[in-house]
This record gives C-alpha cells, structure tokens and sequence, in this order.
C-alpha cells in the first residue's frame, strides 16, 4: 500500500510540475512558487502520513461525535465574515492570518469515522429502519445542508459515496439502499430548480456542445486537451491547453494534461494505480476482524477512489463538473493532507491487523 502511494505521490507531482507551467501568468505567483509551495504541502502530507500510521485507530472511535461536532462547527464558521471567505460565489474557506483551509476537506475524515464508529455498535440494527435507515438518513442529511449552504456540491458527492460504500460495507439492505437512490433522486430534482448552478452543470454534462464559450467551456477544453494526445501524448511538458485555455491546469483540470502529454497510455497508467490502491486496500479490511477498524478503513479507501473517479470522469464528460481535486495529483493543501493523513490510517489497521 505504501509503495502504491508513493509512486501516485512522484507521478502526480511530475503531472503538476508540468501543469504549473499553464498557470504562470494567470496570476502573481512565480512557477517556482507554485511547486515549492506545492511540494512544501506534499512533504509535510509524509510527514503526517507517518505520524497518523503509527496512531492506534481505535483511539478516534470514542472521540467520533466529538470531531465530528468540530468539523461542523468549522464548516459553520465560514459563513461569519470575519472567519470564511469567499470566492467564485462560494464560502469554504477559513482565513487564520496567512493561514486559510477548507474545513469541508475535515469534515469528509471526521463523518467517516463518525459513521463507522456508530455502525460497528450498530451491527445487525443497521438493517432497521428506525435503527438504521432513518438516523443514517438524518446524519447526511445534515451535513449535505451545511455543504449546500456554501455551496460545495463536489465534497458532497464524495461523502455520499463514501457513506454509502460505508453503509454497503456494515451490512445496511439492499432495499434501503434503494430508498435512499430515490431520496437523492428527488434531492437532486429539487435543485435542478432551486440552484441554478445546479441546472447549469446538468444540462452541461446532458449536452456539452452548448454555450462552448460559456458553461460548457470547460469540458469542451478538457476533451480536446485529452483527444489531442492520441495514444501516446505529445510528450511531458508539450501540453498546449494548458496555455490559457483550460481553466485551472493546477486543479481540476489537471488530469486533461496529464491526458494531453501523456496519451492514452499514460491516464490508462494512472487509472491503473488508483485501481491497485483500491484493490490493495479492500484487500486489507478483508482482513480486519474489528468492525469499526473494517468500517472505517474501506469509507477511507472508497472516499479516495471515489474522488478521483469523481474528478476523471467530470474530465471525460462521464460526470457531471464537481469541482473536486484529483487525489495526489491537483493543487490543494486541504485535499492533499487529508488523503495523506487518511492513508496513514489505513496503513495503521494494515498494521494493527498484521499484529494481530
């Protein structure tokens, strides 16, 4: 597992070298700024993976709600204008000083350990409706209230599948899980009129040839940025769309550079390891005997997939825009201590497991 995220950790600092290169020029900070800064994050990401895996898991299990409440009391603090900022038409962001976070990056880590902790005392209850669905129900709901508020539709996402691979997991039914499809099916309709943001990403991914120049401007780019590199790319650091037509190379476009200079080939790679890192570790909670270590462990290994996948396939056209990083790859020091972080943990039930 750990050679598994180290070589996703070098490949995708490789990737942001290059796509940094498109920001320079878009604003004041230097290309050398932008990778120290980015390396600086990603050093200080090793440094807490190791410290969180050799952290006993079992120890955030009876502070659960507790991080739990602080995540959302984090979240709800955006909102005071002398605490959150905004930008684009969204508040997520905490200013301390120099310092600025996004604590919904928090909240993903603290309502899966929340989660599990509870469903592992849960057991067979979990198939109940008044014991299982409906508090389930309740607890997303609330936080899918605090993310729309700001609005934050792409750590929403990750959190629902993260959830309910969770809920999968700690033997939730079938059928309630129908339940639940059809809830967010509704959800989603009532956005689709309320938010018109939420309209607009919609009819983008229904049909991505309209308004090319308006919302449709970033997927559009993205596919010629990936089409343009054939099956072998133009080559590390030859990515032309990078140049002042993909809107932010060093985010959430990054990996239609990547698709750019490095082909077919190349994002077939990278999908590959995201596939290894994920079979690797539903390989060891297979193994885990403890239920909120198993629980746990696979809502952390689902919330990394699932991101990336989330990112990958907004890129392709196979999903809607979210917004979301790619995990080890994207700009974002929130995002990317967050994944390192959560990766400690699981190399510590790995290890608490082997023990054992």
């Amino acid at each position: 597992m750990l050679f598994i995220v180290l070589t996703l950790v070098v490949v995708g600092f490789a990737i942001f070298i290059s796509a940094a290169l498109g920001q320079v020029g878009r604003d004041s900070a230097s290309f050398t700024t932008i990778v120290i800064k980015q390396l600086a994050i990603l050093l200080a990401g090793l440094l807490l993976m190791i410290v969180f895996s050799n952290i006993p898991y079992k120890h955030y299990r009876p502070y659960s709600l507790a991080l739990l409440a602080l995540a959302i009391g984090l979240n709800l603090l955006v909102f005071l204008p002398h605490f959150g900022y905004g930008w684009n038409g969204a508040r997520r962001w905490l200013s301390l000083g120099n310092f600025s976070f996004q604590p919904s990056e928090f909240l993903k880590l603290a309502f899966i350990i929340f989660l599990a902790a509870w469903m592992a005392t849960q057991k067979e209850k979990i198939k109940g409706i008044y014991s299982g669905l409906l508090p389930f129900i309740i607890f997303l709901g609330v936080v899918a209230a605090i993310l729309l508020k700001q609005p934050d539709t792409g750590t929403l996402m990750v959190i629902v599948a993260s959830a309910l691979g969770i809920f999968i997991l700690a033997g939730g039914r079938w059928s309630h899980l129908f339940l639940i499809f059809l809830l967010g099916v509704v959800m989603l309709g009532v956005l689709f009129f309320t938010r018109p943001y939420v309209r607009e990403r919609i009819e983008t991914f229904i049909n991505p040839k309209q308004d090319s120049l308006g919302s449709s401007y970033q997927i559009n780019q993205s596919l010629i940025a990936i089409g343009s590199g054939g099956i072998f790319g133009r080559g590390f650091g030859q990515s032309i769309q990078k140049f002042n037509f993909l809107p932010e190379p060093i985010g959430d476009s990054i990996f239609a550079v990547a698709g750019e200079e490095w082909g077919l080939i190349g994002t077939v790679f990278l999908l590959a390891l995201y596939l290894i890192f994920s079979l690797w570790g539903l390989k060891i909670i297979s193994r885990v005997r403890d239920p909120f270590g198993y629980l746990l462990g696979g809502g952390l290994i689902i919330m990394i997939t699932g991101q990336s996948l989330i990112n990958i396939g907004a890129m392709l056209g196979l999903l809607p825009l979210t917004g979301v990083p790619l995990v080890f790859v994207s700009h974002g020091g929130s995002a990317l201590l967050l994944a390192l972080i959560s990766v400690g943990i699981i190399l510590n039930i790995s290890r608490s497991n082997s023990k054992a």
